[in-house]
């Protein structure tokens, strides 16, 4: 249930135990822990099976209402206890817990942030939770080591921490994997990007097979930049080889030959460790025809400018609030790629998300600066698209592009039979738009149908 308000809120129902239901559920819970004790590192808990065992022990204690229970018992001891209406909820981004004594907060899809009836009493029930996590991604979390950053079996991003790193107590944020992903024609629709960005982009990142472009999608925490990247990776030709290296597995690309690949932290004795940038190193010995970094932020930006400037084509994400700013982090610490190397990368996005008056918010590629090239040992960048506030439309800047000059020349053919070839892909996303045919899947074999026969296609939407 959702009401308005000032910080709108998300009210959901919270089981409650009564003062007997208390005593029987710490019983099982007592037991719960005497056979992890001595199961060790074997330990293993089927959840059918767990919740089989638990009716019989609550029918043996004379409980009326054993469905309810054992299912409350098990969603407090196996699952997600008060967060579980929370965590089932599409709608929602992100579960946000503070700490004890506090309401857990919510990001919802379309009202934005949103503050929630559930509040933990002690630390031990968010620990337990906590715990609960840590044991499905066999991972430790504890004094010593008091952070855990994981991916669950979902997809769904967990970061947990607690005291003394978090000062009030254990905190949870949980960034819900997607299970239906979005699509180019989800963005059109959404007004993210115009379809003449997207079926400009369709062609720099195609290249026609002569040049396909390398591109940065930068924004803020939040602003849908890995969202983007996913859904322009979905024009990679489906003839090439992608490799993709995330910390946490997030991109879901519609092509049949695609190696994933994901960092993985120390273990307990500190060894173990894969790094992005040993990834990326890796990568390049496994012949990739694309690299897409999931977001760049250290040594591996050497790395992968070294490979865009060696013939490899690549995409990445990466934190920053404009698009000059984004070279900045790039030729600096930590990251420092060299001024010399920038000039490999063709595109800049630039993407926001800007808050309603109404409430909620909206996510918007403000612009897309294009890097034509050196002067005086500066970065120069062209503006090709910018965000128009007033029309709330991303519009083209008109300024001759660098880029297309170059794949139409490389391709043999001048800038206006290019501009020809950008409308027909433009009519194609549109009535992919119109017609709302917006699966992975469907806008996979769409964009592969006019790969193979871009005439037959047209004709068949015209």
């Amino acid at each position: 249930m959702i009401e308005e308000g000032l910080v709108p809120s998300y009210n959901v129902s919270v089981p409650h135990f009564t003062e007997k239901e208390t005593l029987i559920f710490n019983e099982v819970r007592e037991k719960l822990v005497e056979v992890a004790v001595s199961q060790g590192e074997e330990f293993n808990i089927d959840g059918d099976q767990f919740i089989g065992e638990v009716k019989q022990f609550l029918r043996g204690r004379g409980v009326r209402d054993v469905e309810r229970l054992a299912t409350q018992i098990s969603q407090v001891m196996l699952g997600y206890g008060k967060l579980d209406p929370m965590i089932k909820d599409d709608d929602l981004e992100e579960i946000m817990v503070i700490g004890t004594g506090s309401n857990v907060f919510v990001y919802h899809r379309k009202i934005g942030m949103m503050v929630t009836n559930v509040v933990f009493d002690t630390d031990d029930d968010v620990r337990a939770i906590i715990d609960v996590i840590a044991r499905q991604v066999n991972r430790r979390i504890d004094q010593q080591t008091p952070i855990l950053d994981a991916r669950l079996k979902d997809g769904s991003r967990v970061n947990a921490t607690l005291p003394p790193v978090s000062a009030d107590g254990p905190t949870l944020t949980i960034r819900k994997f997607r299970k239906d992903p979005l699509t180019i024609v989800d963005l059109i629709n959404f007004k993210t990007m115009s379809s003449h960005l997207a079926s400009f982009m369709w062609v720099c990142i195609d290249g026609l097979g002569v040049k396909p472009c390398n591109a940065i999608i930068a924004g803020g925490t939040g602003s849908g930049k890995t969202t983007t990247m996913n859904t322009i990776g979905a024009f990679v030709p489906p003839k090439e080889r992608i490799i993709t290296i995330e910390d946490t597995l997030e991109l879901q690309l519609p092509h049949s030959h695609v190696l994933r690949m994901e960092t993985r932290p120390p273990n307990i004795e500190g060894k173990g460790e894969l790094t992005m940038d040993t990834l990326v190193k890796n990568s390049l010995r496994q012949r990739p025809d694309r690299v897409i970094v999931g977001e760049v932020r250290g040594a591996e930006a050497i790395t992968l400018f070294t490979a865009l400037n060696t013939g490899h084509s690549g995409m990445g994400t990466l934190h920053s609030n404009t698009a000059r700013e984004t070279i900045t982090r790039l030729i600096n610490s930590p990251m420092n790629v060299p001024n010399i190397m920038i000039p490999a990368l063709d595109f800049i996005i630039m993407q926001n998300r800007m808050y309603r008056a109404e409430g909620g918010s909206i996510r918007r590629i403000t612009e897309v600066a294009e890097v034509v090239g050196m002067e005086e040992g500066n970065v120069q960048l062209n503006r090709v698209f910018e965000w128009n506030n007033a029309t709330d439309k991303v519009e083209y800047v008109g300024i001759s592009s660098k880029t297309l000059r170059e794949i139409a020349d490389m391709r043999g053919i001048n800038v206006t039979e290019l501009e020809e070839e950008i409308e027909k892909r433009r009519l194609v996303l549109e009535f992919l738009a119109d017609n709302n045919i917006r699966s992975i899947d469907e806008v996979g074999r769409c964009i592969n149908s006019y790969y193979r026969d871009p005439d037959e296609m047209l004709e068949r939407i015209l």
